[in-house]
């Protein structure tokens, strides 16, 4: 599993819940560090058992953990270098849902070794999709849940989501895209950063 996976974990109960509920995380997953390195790997159990103690620490399901993780993605300061990678997808949130299919690829640009889910987008009409994740680990359609909502927000959307059936290793997600301006999107440029911010 991707380094990145696992310091992503960290860095959200960090930032989210404070540095030592993330030691009681990493006690109760019995790790072997609680500093995980993002461009290292790690076995599958690593992750697996961050997830089920972050969730049994924090008194919540996985599926509501890794949502909220997906939300931190987006919308936390410390994360805005995935917020602006996933703006790319378009000026708008129903050209974000539709530029999904290629987002791994996108993903991989920048880490070669991330492998994410194959995404595939099927647009029922203007207003409702179903988003595939093909081959996901279980609990991926969670992280994108949670993705998804904030991406709303962050496009000033309103969209309602849930969770469709899995089949196969395919996990859905049900989109329908209530109104498209429904409040002010935030602000976003696509010049690069400056400097000073990506140092932070």
């Amino acid at each position: 599993m991707h380094g990145l996976i696992n310091r992503t974990i960290q860095n959200f109960v960090t930032d989210s819940y404070g540095a030592e509920r993330w030691t009681e995380v990493t006690r109760a997953a019995n790790a072997e560090t609680a500093d995980f390195e993002p461009m290292l790997s790690y076995d599958r159990e690593t992750t697996s058992g961050l997830v089920a103690a972050m969730a049994a620490v924090l008194e919540r399901t996985p599926e509501n953990c890794l949502e909220d993780l997906g939300t931190y993605l987006v919308s936390h300061p410390n994360s805005r270098t995935a917020r602006r990678l996933l703006r790319y997808g378009g000026d708008d949130f129903r050209e974000f849902l539709l530029s999904l299919d290629d987002l791994p690829d996108r993903l991989r640009l920048a880490l070669p070794d991330l492998r994410l889910p194959e995404l595939e987008v099927i647009e029922h009409d203007a207003q409702s999709c179903t988003v595939l994740c093909r081959g996901s680990e279980p609990l991926f359609a969670a992280v994108l849940l949670g993705v998804l909502r904030a991406m709303a927000d962050d496009y000033g959307a309103l969209a309602l989501l849930q969770p469709g059936s899995r089949l196969d290793g395919v996990a859905t997600l049900d989109v329908l895209l209530v109104d498209e301006a429904h409040g002010l999107a935030k602000s976003f440029d696509l010049a690069p950063a400056r400097v000073e911010e990506t140092l932070e």
